[in-house]
């Protein structure tokens, strides 16, 4: 093997990048483990809220200290091993922002009767259709009786379109309109979303809008209160416009709110015991005058509930924490520590502090600026407060539907500015505004969700016409993000969840250690049998199946890829293609000592022979991989990635790590048999007539695929709420249960229910399609209780439905999960699942036609994958009654069929490459003859690999997590099956197509002049 000194170096290289990106993960962990452990030393179990503060203000006071080779943990967290909400609990939706109602609020919420209709139909158009809402408004719009026009008075020429819509254009003008302020709004309510969660430093959330759809997902490992956190995420945005109090007006206040609040905190900490005043002072402040951000963060897992462990009995518990004052003439008070914004607002809020303000001030409403990071705080986040002035209604002078239009521009110095324009009733209210404004010397505060934006001040005079220019020290995103903000307010449109999952935090733990455990075991007993099965040699593969597992996670986490139970079991699965790509080197090598070639000359012909095998048969399982990436959603992309690395990563250490142990071992002369003395001649004398057997074969096939098919007309399929819509619990109760008696008393309160135990009796999981059509927090909410009413005989006494459906830390009974589809998206997964399997066929044949150049192999390959995914189809549809484990099809069952695609198109092609280069080498050889001995000489091969796969497999369905055990059911099924398909199926149809053929027909010229066979 040539360039033997780069391959080592890079190889090293590439090790230890990857053992320093998973060293983040390790620091991340070690430190989390000591808060926990600090948290429970301080409280009990009963008091899970204090401890999840505890744990926090533990984290944060040692964010910034070195742990390990100068990491510290505020660093660790940034870039550790991301964790997947089935690793880790946590929520993800997606939610579908309402084109509909922004459709009505840019005709101004018209009454016509054309246009009211198109809605309508084009709601129903929806429930079957590909298209997006907007598409099919238009549709339905056009496909009304008479001639409407999109640019009429009384659709979309008004107030807020006249600008840009002209009365006098046609609808085909209209429609790039129209789609261009759709998305804007989409892209603003996006930006909202991010700046809600942002705001409150979620670790790794993850929200990205789908396409160009209305569609936006969101993922928060680690969310607790999910009500909360859904509320939160559907609330509309709420724009306003305030007067702001200036500095020179709340100085007074700040000083004497500061002197009661150390009354306070005095008070409090000569009442409490010594032991308990560091851990309880700050917890009972913010308690007491609990804050929405506290809450919120409290949901999201108290990432930003970073108070420190300081002592807080001082003098001045407000004025120590501040960064600085605001200015003269400001609107700033001061500014502080984001994670300090918490425990500020209690005592801003606490009824001794607030009744400091001077009576015209009483209505003084506190909120908080943007976080911004500070380079002499080391980067640190901090926040400025601003007094609004409120009323008794607390209802601002502006709102935010009054603004038509906003955009980044640049003024004349080529400044950035934001300009906006309002319609004709804010002009005059923002005329009035802007005087008082410019006459008092004062600031009018952009505020959303309760965030200060801006607060520009007035330096032109009043503003008429409503057309204003926000000038301030913007970069270029800032000037655009402040400009979507504005435009947020203009078209406040609802956001439905219409698919959600919730996964409490034991099952996270659970799947965790059930995934490692299953893991280990796998990979041990695969060690072992390389060992066992080829001595040395095995040695050396397993050693390269090692460095194989490091650089997968490696580049996980390097890439900042989020780790699920799907990608595990795709390490687990490129586990046992690494072994194949091992196998299929020995077996080779063992030849060509058979032959009585040197050993040096065996090794090499061994490693090049295989290297064609090696690459077709990963090429081909990589192809599904791609489209699982582009079709899948959430973990299935999670088994796509960690499938698509380890393909690369085992190609790589099977061919150059395993050659350089080899070459460094054998380089003095020293035997390498690759085989041991019980194993040395398996599989060396074997001939079997595969050909003599295709009929009894195809006769067999027929009668499994005649089955298989009239069970699926039959019995049909366990189809999901993926597939269909509705709802899915998992709800675990204190003892074993009878799911039977808990589906009938379901039936009795839904209409339709259906509760299977799983994983231990004790456990359920329970599927509603009840309202499936609506999507609602308050049809979840309701639905939540009727389900807790209920199973409520079957809880432990004194059970609350909070306790039922909360999501604490250590919970064991209740709601463990949650997952709800809707059926328009159902529809949607369902479409895409079809073209992902249907892709994967298309796609093989013609990777197979372009590589063998042969239609019929394609044919006889395409035709084994075909047979074993009804097959595997026809098992399910047969037994889902009564399998112990769920069998539903859903996103994850379409990845176990790409799945057994691939890796039946693996075997399939691994035979073929086989009898390719028999035909080259032996054409005078009659055609049975031929794939017979080919057939046979891969034999070993085919069992070795399909063998230690199923092992692996078999350890994750036995030891892992309930939740994939399907998938990985659908798997060993689809191995078994094509395992036998390739020997029996797709050659014996090959040879059927070509048999006419003589051998020396299937050759090209260009292979009688030394090339291989069929290579043209």
């Amino acid at each position: 093997m040539q360039n033997k000194g780069l391959i080592t170096v890079f190889a090293i290289l590439f090790g230890l990048v990857s053992i320093y990106q998973l060293s983040f993960t390790y620091v991340a962990n070690k430190v989390e483990d000591s808060a926990k452990e600090f948290a429970n030393s301080k409280f009990s179990a009963d008091e899970p809220h204090k401890r999840d503060t505890a744990e926090a203000r533990y984290l944060d006071s040692v964010a910034n200290q070195s742990v390990f080779l100068g990491i510290d943990y505020k660093t660790a967290k940034e870039k550790e091993l991301n964790k997947g909400l089935d690793l880790k609990g946590g929520i993800n939706v997606i939610l579908e922002v309402s084109v509909k109602d922004i459709l009505k609020g840019l005709a101004n919420n018209t009454k016509d009767p054309a246009f009211n209709q198109a809605l309508e139909n084009a709601t129903e158009l929806q429930k079957n259709s590909q298209e997006t809402y907007l598409e099919s408004f238009f549709k339905a719009f056009e496909a009304l009786p008479g001639d409407n026009e999109l640019a009429s008075p009384d659709i979309f020429f008004n107030k807020n379109l006249e600008d840009v819509i002209d009365v006098g254009m046609t609808n085909a003008q209209v429609k790039p309109i129209i789609e261009k302020k759709i998305d804007e709004s989409i892209t603003s309510a996006f930006e909202v979303l991010r700046k809600r969660i942002d705001k409150f430093g979620v670790t790794q959330p993850n929200i990205q809008r789908l396409g160009k759809s209305a569609r936006i997902l969101v993922e928060l490992p680690g969310a607790k209160d999910v009500d909360r956190v859904k509320k939160l995420l559907q609330s509309t945005a709420q724009l306003e416009f305030w007067d702001v109090y200036k500095f020179d007006e709340m100085a007074g206040f700040l000083q004497a709110a500061d002197a009661k609040a150390g009354e306070i905190a005095m008070a409090k900490t000569s009442a409490e015991t010594e032991t308990t005043k560091t851990a309880d002072t700050t917890q009972a402040v913010v308690d007491s005058t609990k804050t929405e951000e506290d809450d919120v963060s409290k949901l999201l897992g108290g990432q930003d509930v970073k108070d420190s462990l300081a002592d807080d009995n001082k003098a001045n518990p407000i004025l120590s924490k501040m960064v600085s004052l605001g200015s003269q003439g400001g609107p700033v008070i001061a500014t502080f520590r984001l994670k300090d914004t918490s425990v500020i607002d209690g005592y801003l809020r606490n009824p001794q502090i607030k009744s400091l303000l001077p009576s015209e001030m009483r209505y003084a409403k506190f909120v908080w600026g943007l976080p911004e990071a500070d380079a002499q705080l080391n980067g640190e986040e901090i926040t400025s407060l601003y007094a609004l002035k409120g009323n008794r209604d607390n209802i601002p002078p502006l709102g935010g539907s009054v603004v038509v239009d906003a955009r980044q521009e640049y003024d004349n110095l080529s400044r950035v500015v934001v300009s906006m324009q309002m319609n004709g009733q804010g002009a005059k209210v923002w005329e009035q505004m802007t005087g008082d404004a410019y006459q008092n010397q004062s600031q009018i505060a952009i505020v959303l969700d309760d965030i200060v934006y801006s607060a520009p001040g007035v330096t032109s005079g009043p503003i008429a016409g409503g057309r204003s220019q926000i000038s301030g020290n913007f970069t270029v995103p800032q000037g655009q993000d402040l400009a979507n903000v504005l435009r947020a307010g203009k078209l406040p449109a609802s956001a439905e969840i219409i698919q959600g999952e919730v996964v409490g935090p034991t099952l996270g733990h659970e799947a965790i250690d059930s995934g490692v455990m299953s893991f280990v075991i796998a990979l041990f007993i695969v060690l072992l049998w390389m060992i066992g099965y080829y001595g040395k040699a095995g040695a050396f593969a397993d050693i390269a199946l090692m460095v194989n597992i490091l650089f997968i996670f490696g580049i996980l986490a390097g890439l900042g890829a989020v780790l699920t139970l799907p990608g595990i079991a795709g390490i687990v699965l490129t586990v046992g293609m690494s072994v194949d790509a091992n196998v299929l080197i020995f077996e080779r090598i063992k030849e060509e000592i058979a032959k009585g070639k040197a050993q040096k000359d065996a090794i090499k012909d061994g490693f090049n022979n295989a290297l064609s095998s090696i690459l077709d048969a990963n090429i081909t399982t990589g192809l599904t991989g791609l489209i699982l990436l582009v079709f899948g959603t959430g973990p299935i992309q999670g088994f796509a990635t960690t499938l698509l690395i380890g393909i690369a990563t085992s190609l790589f250490t099977a061919i150059f790590i395993t050659r350089l142990f080899i070459d460094s071992y054998t380089k003095n002369g020293k035997p390498l048999p690759c085989s041991t003395s019980v194993t040395k001649n398996l599989f060396t004398n074997v001939h079997v007539d595969f050909l003599k057997k295709r009929k009894m074969a195809y006769i067999f096939s027929a009668i499994l695929l005649i089955i298989s098919v009239s069970s699926l007309f039959f019995n049909g399929l366990n189809q999901g709420v993926d597939f269909v819509g509705g709802r899915t619990y998992t709800v675990r109760f204190a003892k074993d249960v009878n799911s039977q008696e808990i589906q009938n008393d379901l039936i009795k309160t839904f209409g339709s229910a259906e509760a299977k135990t799983y994983g231990g009796d004790n456990q359920l999981k329970i599927t509603t399609k009840y309202k499936v059509d609506e999507t609602g927090t308050d049809v979840d909410e309701e639905i939540e209780h009727m389900l807790f009413e209920t199973v409520k005989k079957e809880m432990p006494a004194g059970m609350t439905y909070e306790d039922f459906v909360g999501d604490r830390e250590g919970k064991t009974i209740g709601r463990m999960e949650y997952y709800k589809v809707s059926p328009t998206i159902a529809d949607d997964i369902k479409k895409d699942s079809f073209w992902a399997v249907f892709g994967s066929l298309v796609v093989v044949f013609l990777y197979i036609l372009l590589r063998f150049r042969r239609w019929q192999f394609s044919l006889g390959a395409v035709a084994a994958v075909f047979h074993d995914v009804v097959i595997v189809l026809g098992v399910f549809s047969l037994t889902y009654k009564f399998m112990p484990f769920s069998m539903e099809i859903d996103q994850a069952f379409i990845a176990a069929i790409l799945t057994v695609i691939g890796y039946s198109l693996n075997d399939t092609v691994i035979v073929f490459d086989r009898i390719r280069e028999y035909f080259g080498e032996h054409p005078s050889w009659k055609m049975n003859r031929i794939i017979d001995v080919a057939l046979s000489s891969t034999l070993g091969r085919t069992l070795n690999t399909s063998f230690t796969t199923l092992i692996v497999l078999l350890c994750m369905f036995f030891f892992g997590a309930e939740s994939i055990r399907g998938l990985l059911f659908a798997i060993i099924v689809g191995i078994v099956v094509g395992t036998y398909s390739s020997l029996f199926i797709a050659t014996p149809i090959m040879y059927d197509t070509v048999k006419r053929k003589k051998v020396e027909d299937l050759i090209d010229k260009k292979e009688e002049e030394g090339t291989p066979a069929l290579e043209a």
